[in-house]
């Protein structure tokens, strides 16, 4: 303990000279301006970047009965990845490992037990060579493989940890998805953001993107696997525990020349509460949850795997349309948290359909008081924990011959058991 009473006081006197109440009530009036009059549709640069999906509303169900009523989808798969973050070695290695999961809900075991497990390096030296071929074990329920990742300067640790994460989701996927026979639920967005980020992010990833092939394969993957299952009438829904997109908030901004939300989830968090600004969680309703209508979103990345011209070597059987992002937000009280619900458009054009996927994730969130159980068990399935990492790391030095590169931070977080 570093912090006397003392110190503790003293923050909190500072603290109190910081007054919200005022702010907090007008940021909830201009969001429910922001709803009622720039949603439908919004603009940017005279272009629609968000509409609603049907009528634009606000609704409410009680949690209690909700979460006692059938789920509208039998079986329910969910997929999700993991990694333990991108490690360096003194001998220059950037390395990476990834292991994707399927869960059942029912359970199956067999499923369960399954893994596609990638292990991304970098390196600068072209001596070393690298055995990429796919390779099994756990009798055929492991699948693995080494992925060499292109040279880069600045950005090797993004490129390291986002090839690997969906590399192994996406392999994982399509791997199982014949045994998907209701709906597949992803532990996050429906497209590999991360990789699709890289156009905007830095001019060395927005190079990489344009000129190398894994990245265009891997996304390419996540759009034959949309493809997959639209063929199939099976839908798939991307579940994102923590939304960070802006696009609502920067096109605001840049109208009004101001906006308060820090994101977009911030924004719709004050136009689905109930309750009163400044209401604390001891007072809070929460007897029932809130959701919006769905919408088209063709701003930023949401866009790109739509847009009439795909400025990547990545090849669309269905109409454009068909992969444009959508989604709903939901706001449980119970936490105060706020959740995204994304399907490609192909599977929320039909209003039964929609309405099915809002109602599983409704019975979902009521029940679980969070993610869907299939989202819940495909994270602790592809979760590598902490001793699990360290563990990992060891047995990659004693593989590469070489001891990895820490410092200070490093070795302060190992000793206290901080994250960094």
């Amino acid at each position: 303990m570093t912090l006397d009473p003392v110190h503790f006081k003293a923050i909190t006197r500072l603290a109190g000279r910081v007054n919200r109440e005022d702010a907090e009530a007008d940021h909830r009036d201009f969001a429910e301006t922001v709803w009622q009059e720039y949603l439908d549709p919004l603009f940017a640069d005279g272009e629609v970047v968000l509409e609603p999906v049907g009528e634009r509303r606000r609704r409410r169900v009680d949690a209690e009965t909700i979460a006692l009523t059938e789920d509208p989808f039998p079986t329910r798969h969910g997929l999700d990845s993991g990694t333990i973050n991108p490690t360096t070695f003194k001998n220059g290695l950037v390395v990476d490992v990834a292991q994707a999961a399927m869960s059942a809900v029912p359970s199956d075991v067999d499923l369960h037990r399954g893994r596609t497990m990638v292990t991304a390096v970098h390196t600068n030296d072209a001596t070393t060579t690298f055995e990429e071929d796919w390779r099994m074990d756990d009798e055929g329920y492991v699948r693995g493989r080494v992925l060499h990742v292109p040279r880069v300067d600045r950005t090797v640790t993004p490129v390291v940890h986002e090839l690997a994460l969906y590399l192994a989701e996406i392999t994982h996927a399509n791997r199982n998805r014949e045994v998907v026979d209701d709906l597949l639920v992803l532990d996050g967005p429906v497209y590999p953001k991360g990789l699709l980020t890289w156009a905007e992010r830095d001019p060395e990833l927005q190079e990489l993107l344009a000129a190398e092939e894994q990245p265009q394969q891997i996304i390419e993957r996540y759009v034959d696997m949309v493809e997959h299952f639209a063929d199939r009438g099976v839908p798939l829904i991307g579940f994102v525990k923590t939304p960070v997109s802006r696009q609502v908030t920067r096109t605001i901004r840049e109208k009004e020349g101001s906006a308060p939300w820090v994101n977009d989830a911030a924004f719709f968090s004050q136009v689905l509460a109930p309750d009163p600004p400044g209401t604390g969680a001891a007072d809070r309703d929460t007897s029932a949850l809130t959701f919006t209508n769905w919408f088209v979103s063709r701003g930023g990345t949401d866009g790109a795997l739509s847009a009439l011209s795909v400025p990547y070597d990545i090849e669309r059987e269905r109409d454009p349309a068909d992969y444009e992002v959508t989604f709903c937000m939901l706001y449980d009280p119970r936490t105060d948290t706020v959740y995204r619900v994304e399907s490609p458009a192909v599977f929320t054009r039909d209003p039964e359909l929609r309405e099915r996927l809002t109602r599983h994730v409704l019975t979902a969130v009521a029940t679980e008081r969070g993610p869907p159980l299939a989202v819940r068990k495909a994270d602790q399935l592809a979760r590598i924990s902490r001793r699990e990492t360290a563990a990992l790391r060891e047995a990659l030095e004693r593989a590469f011959d070489s001891e990895l590169d820490t410092n200070y931070g490093d070795e302060r977080a190992a000793k206290w058991g901080l994250d960094g």
